[in-house]
């Protein structure tokens, strides 16, 4: 067996992107959305994982810069595993962590360069108003909190694993 350099290790193990989502309901149970200026379709609050950063601290974050509030970020609901598609040249693992339910949306204020609007949806609406790879993460979430157990996707669909 010949030793490789750690460098050389590193440098040919595969490499994703990591995405970190807030699930915020309402006491009704209905799924709080942002609408992004830069997209045709709505999102949970959240973004992109920054390097070195823990996923649930990227979820803190892009809440407060796209909420401006600080809520709890509390238990992984979903992890969703999905492989190159379109423009994105390589993978990407989605986090969606439980950051609990808030009464009204009186207390965000919208990053308003990034966002044009804020609103609560029932289940299907909040699928309808998704990508239909985002969206079966509605129902995953509201499972896993139901259930207090994660849940793992791939692109979107149930994994086999269960």
């Amino acid at each position: 067996m010949t030793w490789t350099e750690p460098a050389t290790w590193y440098a040919n193990l595969a490499s994703f992107y990591a995405a970190a989502a807030a699930f915020i309901t309402d006491p009704a149970g209905n799924v709080l959305l942002v609408k992004p200026t830069y997209r045709d379709h709505w999102a949970f609050p959240g973004g992109y994982v920054d390097e070195g950063e823990y996923p649930h601290h990227a979820c803190a974050r892009e809440i407060r810069e796209e909420l401006g509030a600080a809520l709890t970020v509390g238990a992984l609901l979903v992890v969703d595993w999905a492989p190159p598609a379109g423009q994105r040249p390589r993978a990407i693992v989605s986090f969606t962590f439980d950051c609990g339910s808030v009464a009204s949306l009186d207390g965000f204020t919208l990053a308003g360069q990034e966002l044009e609007d804020v609103a609560f949806f029932s289940q299907q609406e909040a699928e309808h108003h998704l990508p239909g790879n985002v969206a079966p993460r509605v129902g995953a979430a509201i499972y896993a909190r139901q259930r207090r157990a994660p849940k793992y996707l791939e692109g979107g669909l149930a994994s086999p694993l269960r």
